[in-house]
């Protein structure tokens, strides 16, 4: 084996180390690349951050002064309809009924836009306790009977079986539920409101609530539970509203350590379901640190 000249064999270590300096130089260019690149991410995630909190503050702050004018006009229609200053004619009265269901929905509208910026910017304040079911189903009851105007529709709120006290914040659960049966009347022109609550999983409650309304297409499903979001129907058309209200009981189940879903066929009816674990997992609500929550003898109270 013959031995390399010492001219070639430097002339390739010459070569090696130009080839070893350029991709030095190559990389080097590469990391200078990504650092402004990460650099450029981190400003437009600043500036993303500040125009979500100045869009929250906005909705806030608008939502907060919406209430005084949407609260007056109640107020003033709730007046007439009780003819204070004399009676009114047919023609007026129905009027005036017009104009308080529409400040009740505009103050609805109100309501989910502020506890929807106060979610976004985490100043949603969780309170748990334990309760029973039947005492939070009762509520809900008294709530709706006296609502419940088309007579050909029934609502009925089955019994709670083998279910355990919860200890979850029973507010935000409740007006999830209002939201759910809400939603349900408006869409059922006739038939059957039911709300149902089930033990699953052992250590999970599954509440439902089914209607044999005008159902849902399964290409619309997916989105329901986005902001802004309607069910493009005939129904849907002539009820006004923002599609907030499904957009605020998925937050608020994601608050509450749960999930949100619907099973719905066109023309038959949906059912709209809330998954919540039996206790609020250990760090969702506002405990001190490594505290447990109270147990259900030392800390139940019922439902308000």
């Amino acid at each position: 084996m013959s031995a390399v000249p010492a001219d070639d064999l430097a002339a390739r270590l010459h070569a090696a180390e130009s080839e070893v300096a350029q991709l030095r130089a190559e990389l080097d260019e590469t990391n200078r690349g990504v650092v402004a690149l990460y650099a450029e991410l981190d400003e437009q995630a600043n500036q993303l951050k500040q125009a979500t909190e100045l869009k929250s503050r906005f909705l806030a702050y608008m939502s907060h002064e919406f209430r005084t004018p949407v609260n007056a006009i109640r107020s003033i229609a709730r007046l007439l309809t009780d003819e204070v200053d004399g009676p009114l004619t047919d023609e007026q009265r129905r009027q005036v009924q017009f104009i308080q269901t529409s400040a009740v929905e505009f103050a609805e509208m109100v309501d989910d836009l502020l506890d929807l910026a106060k979610i976004e910017a985490g100043r949603v304040e969780i309170s748990p306790a334990w309760f029973e079911m039947v005492d939070l189903f009762s509520a809900l009851r008294g709530m709706f009977r006296p609502m419940l105007e088309n007579q050909q529709v029934t609502l009925t709120f089955e019994e709670p079986a083998d279910l355990p006290r919860l200890y979850t914040d029973d507010r935000k659960l409740s007006q999830i539920l209002r939201n759910y049966v809400s939603n349900a009347l408006k869409f059922t022109p006739q038939g059957e409101v039911r709300i149902a609550a089930s033990r699953i999983d052992g250590d999970r409650v599954r509440f439902a609530v089914s209607d044999t309304g005008i159902g849902i297409a399964k290409e619309h499903q997916a989105a329901v539970f986005d902001d802004f979001s309607q069910v493009d129907s005939p129904v849907q058309k002539r009820l006004r509203g923002t599609g907030l209200g499904l957009a605020l009981c998925r937050q608020l189940a994601g608050l509450l350590g749960g999930e949100v879903g619907v099973e719905s066929e066109l023309g038959r009816g949906s059912t709209f379901w809330l998954v919540l674990p039996l206790q609020l997992p250990e760090g969702v609500a506002p405990h001190a640190a490594g505290a447990q929550p109270p147990t259900p003898e030392a800390a139940w109270k019922p439902v308000a």
